[in-house]
């Protein structure tokens, strides 16, 4: 059998920048509630860096090559890689997708995963949430056999959709696999712009549809259980191909608000809805500037007055192993 090439993407963890004395405690702090938040903090840095020891162990004793890199030190296309493991949480798994195409296969192992216990232990103190892992298929707990399945074909990853982006129809380079945030820079800042969708072919299009609001996100299937959800959207089957919009906040006119409320308009001004497989959405950008938020806030792409935008479920899929209750 040939050797697998792996690469491992890790979480940082050092991500809470704790003060420590040479004595090798914590800061002192007089709130005790400060201090369980230190506690909880320092916590969540020792579970990770305990976490990526234990899969590099792990490794060690498999017939594989493999290479760790942190998170933020990849800023190029992966390749030359049969499978690439992400140790960390969903942000983690979101920075790896970015980079890898339809062909190399990821596996993320969820490294701090919350407690329910933890969380109603301390509900009045500090929000002890930890990650959610919602793409994750492994822990530290199954990770070796989860390997194991992977390495000797027992184990096949899943096709899921991701989102395509153009902008005056030169493609981005980054396909989103949670979901996009169209907005001002400034929250606090009206975003103006209208949407249409239209059909594969160019033939047929919705009418049009005129925004005013703090934005408009896109997600795909695998985001619908993200900040779409938490916006008053629904969940959608894993493996569906369609994306989900809302308008964030629209700002109605007086007769819009009126026929709102008397239960007409909705069809014809729809501000949550579904683009299919077979249609786009062509947004217009009427702001002087703009963003698009690419799965957060890290990765973005900048947009001017006049710009057009287009969205489909058109990417490269993305191969992933997921854990059992999404299949």
């Amino acid at each position: 059998m040939a050797t697998r090439r792996l690469l491992l993407l890790l979480k940082p963890w050092d991500v809470y920048p704790i003060q420590h004395h040479s004595n090798g405690g914590i800061s002192r702090v007089s709130n005790p509630k400060e201090m369980q938040v230190l506690r909880h903090l320092e916590s969540r840095r020792k579970v990770q860096q305990d976490s990526v020891n234990f899969c590099q162990k792990v490794l060690r004793k498999k017939f594989v090559d493999w290479t760790a890199i942190m998170r933020g030190d990849l800023l190029k296309p992966i390749r030359d890689v049969d499978l690439v493991v992400t140790i960390g949480g969903d942000g983690t798994l979101l920075h790896a997708s970015h980079f890898v195409d339809d062909s190399i296969p990821v596996l993320g192992v969820n490294s701090d995963p919350t407690q329910p216990q933890e969380v109603e232990k301390f509900s009045d103190e500090v929000d002890a949430s930890r990650s959610t892992g919602h793409l994750c298929a492994a822990t530290v707990n199954n990770f070796e056999n989860i390997l194991d399945d992977i390495l000797e074909n027992r184990r096949v990853p899943s096709l899921i959709s991701r989102m395509l982006i153009s902008v005056n129809s030169e493609l981005l380079s980054t396909h989103a696999l949670n979901d996009i945030l169209i907005a001002d820079p400034c929250p606090a800042t009206v975003s103006q712009f209208s949407f249409r969708i239209i059909q594969r072919d160019g033939k047929q299009h919705s009418p049009l549809v005129h925004c005013r609001s703090s934005g408009l996100r896109v997600s795909t299937a695998a985001g619908s259980t993200a900040a779409m959800l938490s916006a008053g959207g629904f969940v959608m089957p894993i493996f569906s191909k369609d994306l989900q919009f809302m308008v964030r906040e629209p700002i109605l006119s007086s007769t819009c608000r009126s026929k709102l409320k008397h239960g007409i308009g909705k069809k014809d001004k729809p501000m949550h809805g579904f683009v299919k497989p077979d249609e786009s959405m062509e947004v217009s950008w009427f702001c002087k500037e703009g963003k698009i938020y690419i799965d957060g806030s890290n990765n973005f792409f900048n947009v001017r007055h006049g710009d057009i935008i287009e969205l489909s479920s058109n990417a490269p899929v993305l191969k992933i192993f997921l854990p059992q209750r999404l299949l």
